[in-house]
């Protein structure tokens, strides 16, 4: 070869990994080239499933081409391509479409929970040998548990939860077709008759929750080592055991409302990693021992609602100082003696409920160092002296319930420190003094109730400052003053009770259109009679704190009774249209009754009785449907009052009314009633002569009459001679 030719080139060899990198390059998509083909027949049976669904989320708007991962809650297997998991728990969907699952034969999890599904529960689900897992709680299934389930040998999770209308008797096959079986839900169904026998043996069970069905039987003892058991409300009976094979292991025990009786055994404490012991609303009765002290780990502990006796042992816990304890609900039992001082080491607590025993000395002023407290109810007691201003130290308390004992001295000021407090209820006592200005700073409050005490003074506008307030009550005190202007000016009122006070003047006519209640505006519905309702629910996912939470059970009204009101009802009070019930009674107000009563349609008690007023029955007071109370007796009114709208079904409701008289159908006026509600029998001469001495006391009789109904119809005579008449408060 000469030499000036060019030498031939020797490439070297291509890196493989150059290689792969080129072919990835070149492939069309290299996510979609590493799946496997989605099997086309369980594909199928997912298109076919979603044809018979109502998706109005589209929660299942990726489910199309043939790439398994791009479809949501789908997993397939990387070599088959066949569906081994389906979890679309949430998505709103509805409709009868299961069994068109049952043709997945490999899925080995389905999880459907909080969804609408539909029909029976699908028999054919049985078919899935493979699956470990089946989750269709919270749904609408119905029917028995079919008995196909029993051949799913490998199931290790049954959740059934929340379907109502699934029921029947629990099968016997429930406690021994797969032990694998770790955790089994079958809570607010409508499951009845006994716990199967298999369930107190099954080794592999570790949750088991019944929980919200009609299940009755003897409660027995668990031979295996549950962490969780949820039996409450249920119709289970017999005494508490001591669940010894749990004594390490069980962390959750919840028997509430169900029928066991006799008394607390001890040995319950020895339950070394409780953390929840839940023995409300049963039978238990007895002394609480002394020895019943818990480990440090107990969190909550709810014994409310049995007729346990005897004091409050002075030690719960085994170290005071470490207790985790969070809730202590010891109310609606029959505890006597003194609050122990012992409580007050219990530094995590952060709910105490004591209300309705038999308690009694004083609040013990050590309950002032429970910082992370939220709510204290110590109400319906026999609980005396001052209420401890320690209480100001419980700087995030929200709920504060000290009603109904015998509690005395003054509020102090320095509960104004309480910013996060919203339920302040102290009526049922002897707190006298003036309301503390100061209280204003208590921002946040909504429901507040000082009724039934010996409060003097008026109403201070600082008041206004509990803008988000909802019920307030400060009847039965000693108030006294013009009722303030803007006593109707708060944007969430729902009741507003003055009565059995001493206030006077008018009734401020404005600022009516304000609350969302009163004018029909709120979305919230209002359900029976009574004050606010605290439900406590409890957090063990995240950080553990609780969750505290009240319902106020209250109508929407305004009761001024039992004052000395005058001058004329303002129209704008008769025009709301929210208002349940009100009530204007024992006052000293004159004029005519408005006549737009026709808009309060949810009118369901008005009580006008005891004034001054005059004139005609409105003829819109017949348009009050949902009316069940209706009282406007000893008034000044005349007139006809018609019967054939339904006022004849409030009998006394005209009583003391003299110049009234009920139309009868087609008879007008001519047969009268009295105002007590007797019928005048009106005799046209004949064979009994009435010229007599008899005659005479009659015409007598009416003069004095007619004499003494002009002096009540005048507002200054009638101011007089009431006056004597009215309960002193």
């Amino acid at each position: 070869m000469a030499s000036g030719a060019p030498k031939p080139l020797n490439p070297k060899p291509l890196s493989p990994f150059f290689l792969v990198f080129l072919l990835l390059l070149c492939s069309p998509s290299s996510a979609e080239a590493m799946e496997p083909d989605f099997h086309a027949g369980d594909r199928d049976a997912l298109l076919r499933f979603r044809s018979e669904l109502n998706d109005t989320r589209l929660g299942l708007a990726s489910w199309k081409g043939s790439n398994c991962s791009a479809w949501a809650g789908v997993t397939c297997q990387n070599r088959t391509g066949r569906v081994v998991r389906v979890d679309l728990g949430g998505l709103g969907l509805s409709g009868a479409a299961l069994p068109f699952l049952c043709r997945l034969s490999l899925l080995e999890t389905l999880v459907l929970h909080g969804n609408a599904f539909s029909g029976p529960f699908p028999p054919c689900l049985g078919r899935l040998r493979g699956l470990g897992t089946l989750d269709l709680g919270q749904n609408k299934l119905q029917g028995p548990l079919p008995p196909q389930i029993a051949m799913l040998w490998r199931l290790e999770t049954l959740v059934l939860a929340g379907n109502p209308s699934v029921g029947g008797p629990v099968p016997e096959w429930v406690g021994n077709f797969s032990a694998r079986l770790k955790k089994l839900d079958l809570g607010w169904c409508s499951f009845e008759g006994e716990i199967p026998e298999g369930l107190f043996h099954l080794r592999s069970l570790e949750y088991l929750d019944l929980s919200g069905n009609l299940l009755a039987g003897a409660l027995e003892d668990f031979r295996q080592p549950l962490v969780y058991l949820n039996l409450a409300r249920n119709q289970v009976s017999g005494t508490l055991p001591c669940f010894s094979a749990s004594v390490f292991s069980l962390s959750v025990l919840n028997l509430a409302s169900n029928a066991i009786v006799g008394g607390i055994p001890t040995c319950i404490s020895s339950l070394r990693a409780l953390t929840v012991l839940n023995l409300s609303s049963n039978g238990l009765q007895y002394r609480m021992s002394p020895r019943l002290i818990f480990s440090d780990k107990l969190l909550v502990l709810d014994l409310s609602s049995n007729a346990l006796s005897g004091p409050i042992p002075g030690s719960l816990v085994e170290e005071s100082e470490r207790s985790s304890l969070q809730l202590l609900n010891l109310s609606c039992n029959k505890l006597v003696g003194e609050i122990p001082t012992e409580l007050a080491e219990l530094r995590s607590l952060q709910g105490l409920f004591l209300s309705q025993n038999q308690l009694t000395g004083e609040i013990p002023v050590a309950i002032g160092n429970l910082t992370y407290l939220q709510a204290l109810d110590l109400s319906y007691n026999f609980l005396s002296g001052p209420i401890p201003v320690s209480l100001a130290g419980c700087f995030q308390l929200w709920q504060l319930k000290l009603d109904h004992n015998n509690l005395s001295g003054a509020l102090h000021p320095e509960l104004d420190a309480l910013d996060s407090l919203r339920i302040l209820d102290i009526a049922g006592n002897q707190i006298s003094g003036e309301i503390p200005l100061p209280l204003a700073g208590c921002k946040s409050l909504e429901v507040v109730d000082f009724s039934s005490n010996k409060l003097i003074g008026m109403l201070s506008g600082a008041i206004l400052k509990w803008q988000n307030l909802r019920f307030l009550s400060v009847s039965n005190n000693q108030l006294s003053g013009d009722l303030p202007s803007w006593i109707f000016s708060f944007q969430s009122l729902q009741l507003l009770d003055l009565s059995g006070n001493h206030f006077s003047g008018f009734i401020p006519d404005g600022d009516f259109n304000v609350s969302s209640e009163f004018n029909g505006n709120s979305s919230e519905l209002n359900e029976g009679f009574g004050e606010g309702l605290v439900s406590v629910s409890v957090d063990f996912t995240g950080s553990r704190q609780m969750e505290f939470n009240y319902k106020l059970q209250s109508p929407v009204g305004i009761d001024l009774s039992s004052n000395a009101l005058r001058g004329e009802i303002p129209d704008g009070l008769i025009g709301l249209k929210g208002i349940e019930y009100l009530n204007l009674s024992y006052n000293y107000l004159f004029g005519h009754i408005p006549g737009n009563l026709e808009k309060m349609g949810k009118l369901k008690r008005l009580d006008l009785s005891h004034n001054s007023l005059s004139g005609e029955v409105p003829a819109s007071i017949s348009g009050l449907r949902e009316l069940e109370t209706l009282n406007l007796s000893y008034n000044c009114l005349s007139g006809p009052v018609p019967t054939n709208d339904g006022l004849q079904k409030f009998p006394g409701a005209f009583a003391g009314n003299p110049a009234l008289c009920m139309e009868l159908s087609g008879k007008g006026c001519a047969e009268a009633q009295l105002a007590d509600g007797e019928p005048i029998s009106v005799r046209r001469g004949g064979e009994e002569s009435w010229i007599s001495v008899g005659a005479f006391w009659i015409s007598a009789v009416a003069s004095f009459y007619a004499s003494v109904v002009a002096l009540l119809c005048s507002p200054v005579s009638r101011e007089y001679i009431l006056q004597a008449l009215k309960p002193e408060f």
